[in-house]
């Protein structure tokens, strides 16, 4: 971490800004919830085998699976949000074992918490709704659309896109902060992305979008000093830090979504991480 950047500074919040926050619990994966599939960008048939997701959300997510199949199954979230939420696994790399064959790791604490925007109110996002973060092609593509966020901790002021070797006693953090600003129109789009993009400099939405809760997921793993680890990737990506991404599907009910959006929007800063109701 000696060399890693500097956290980006928040943009200040101007008059009327959604400056509340909503946190909530739908576990850490600790059921095991994992295969190939990716119900986004290849729905309805697995993904390589070399390249598995964790799910939290949404239980009903199989390698046959595809978005609309996921209406009326069970969740993880305490709150009922029926949304899926998956990522790349972490696992330890050990010698002897195919890159893709380590043991996979369960975070010991996930966070989910949906923040406001800097300047204005927030809408709600739309059910069925797709958002993507990050690229999974980074290493071999340039890297323009690369958002893996990296870091320790203990140096939570600073963040790197690569693996972080944290001092003993200090966990890997991995971070996912999703786009925010909606184009009003489409749930999903060509290449996944254009429907949902990422704010401009100082936290507006850019011309034509409008701000939608924006989604942060950290992470946190207890990686035992020199312990080598990495996520899946896809084959010609070297399982590059640089490479990993997420994806939301949201089927959050339209009652969670009033109080998110309310909480956002009136600046407060709601906890329903021990709330408990079924989805629906």
């Amino acid at each position: 971490m000696d060399k890693a950047g500097p956290v980006a500074a928040v943009p200040p919040a101007s008059a009327g800004a959604s400056t509340g926050s909503y946190t909530w619990n739908c576990g850490r994966n600790e059921r095991g919830h994992r295969n190939t599939a990716n119900i986004v960008v290849t729905p309805g048939r697995p993904g390589p085998q070399h390249h598995t997701h964790d799910y939290v959300g949404n239980l009903g997510v199989q390698p046959d699976s595809t978005v609309d199949s996921l209406v009326g199954k069970p969740t993880t979230c305490t709150n009922g949000d029926a949304s899926t939420y998956f990522w790349p696994v972490l696992r330890y790399v050990e010698p002897g074992r195919d890159v893709h064959g380590g043991p996979v790791q369960v975070p010991v604490s996930l966070t989910m918490t949906y923040r406001g925007n800097p300047r204005g109110p927030v809408l709600a996002m739309p059910r069925l709704l797709r958002v993507q973060v990050g690229d999974a092609y980074a290493h071999t593509n340039g890297g323009k659309l690369a958002k893996a966020w990296w870091t320790c901790s203990d140096t939570l002021d600073r963040m790197t896109m690569d693996y972080p070797a944290c001092e003993d006693g200090a966990q890997v953090v991995r971070i996912f902060e999703f786009p925010s600003c909606w184009d009003g129109r489409q749930l999903d789009s060509p290449g996944h992305r254009q429907q949902v993009v990422f704010p401009a400099e100082g936290g507006g939405c850019p011309v034509g979008t409008f701000a939608v809760p924006q989604l942060r997921i950290t992470m946190t793993y207890a990686v035992p000093p020199g312990t080598r680890y990495q996520i899946d990737a896809f084959d010609g990506q070297d399982n590059h830090p640089a490479t990993d991404h997420g994806f939301l599907v949201n089927l959050m009910p339209d009652a969670v979504m009033k109080r998110v959006v309310s909480c956002l929007n009136e600046g407060k800063q709601c906890d329903e991480t021990s709330t408990r109701r079924a989805a629906s």
